[in-house]
């Protein structure tokens, strides 16, 4: 069972020259195979925080850490994970060798992608988080392999070029192994034929978010508000994907929210909700609907009353 732990996290971003302050202190942990829901009024921290999460580079951490904590059969069966690697500051990482740890962000806007089919775009996301997984526990004194060019700028090769063979997963592997994942999501296979979001309604961009968490196979996914612009025919199908992700999968789930509707589908294990850049208070199922019928200004008030 993975964790994902944020210790004292405080972050700060530069805009026009000055420097805000968003996280104030961020305290949460998240273990494989939970739902969290973290919710806010806008301006909260609760964007920041995924993003911090990731890795994005608009945000300095200023204090604090950010833990991935392993355990043995994390990563299947057949990769051995040494006990003096079990646990990483993510801070310290790129945010591809954070996803090859299994941290997974579902953005709010995904982007549009035109000339690359889904099918392309994921295979080469699953065959570079093999690959980011072994340079990160290879051994040390390995000798390190020479860089090529097309290294050097981030990629071994575009997604659209390369012999059907190469990678971890092979083209006839993969088409297995998207079939089955649209299978548990109950997703329409002809989504992969088409341009990566291209084109896509919102609810289907978003169900695009959660078939590459099935395919990747993250012990822990950050979703960015996923639950924004949908209708409630979209809304249950992408729960059910959510629900699948935890169910079949053994995924932790940190879902930020505004609302509590989402919840009514994807029931959250723990509730948290953020307040100044600072988790204010936290509880169980009960809490969102609390806030459904009072909104955030009780519980502001109730920290100010207690501090």
């Amino acid at each position: 069972m993975a964790t994902l732990e944020l210790k004292n996290l405080h972050a700060e971003v530069a805009d026009d020259d000055e420097v805000e302050t968003i996280l104030n202190g961020v305290n949460l942990e998240v273990h494989s195979g939970e739902i969290h829901a973290l919710m806010g009024p806008n301006g909260s921290g609760k964007s920041t925080t995924a993003k911090v999460i990731a890795g994005h580079p608009a945000y300095e951490v200023t204090e604090g850490e950010v833990l991935i904590h392993l355990e043995e059969g994390d990563f299947g069966e057949d990769f051995k994970i040494p006990e003096d690697k079990r646990t990483w500051n993510l801070l310290e990482l790129e945010p591809n060798e954070r996803a090859a740890l299994g941290v997974f962000l579902g953005f709010q806007y995904p982007a549009e992608i035109e000339g690359v089919t889904m099918s392309n775009f994921l295979r080469t996301a699953v065959n570079a988080k093999f690959e980011g997984r072994k340079e990160l526990f290879e051994d040390e004194e390995s000798e390190e392999p020479e860089r090529t060019e097309s290294e050097d700028t981030g990629f071994d090769t575009s997604p659209m070029e390369g012999d059907v063979e190469e990678g971890e997963i092979d083209v006839a592997e993969f088409q297995q192994l998207l079939s089955e994942k649209m299978e548990m999501l109950d997703m329409d296979e002809k989504f992969a034929r088409r341009y990566l979001n291209a084109g896509f309604s919102g609810g289907e961009k978003k169900q695009n978010e959660v078939l590459q968490a099935a395919l990747l196979e993250p012990s822990i996914a950050v979703l960015d508000e996923i639950d924004s612009g949908l209708d409630i025919d979209r809304l249950q199908d992408v729960s059910k994907g959510i629900n699948a992700l935890r169910d079949e999968q053994g995924t932790g789930i940190l879902q930020i929210t505004h609302y509590q509707r989402i919840l009514d589908y994807v029931e959250p294990d723990h509730v948290h909700v953020m307040l100044d850049g600072q988790i204010a208070k936290s509880g169980d199922a009960s809490l969102a609907e609390k806030l459904e019928d009072k909104g955030y200004d009780w519980i502001r008030e109730d920290v100010y009353q207690t501090a």
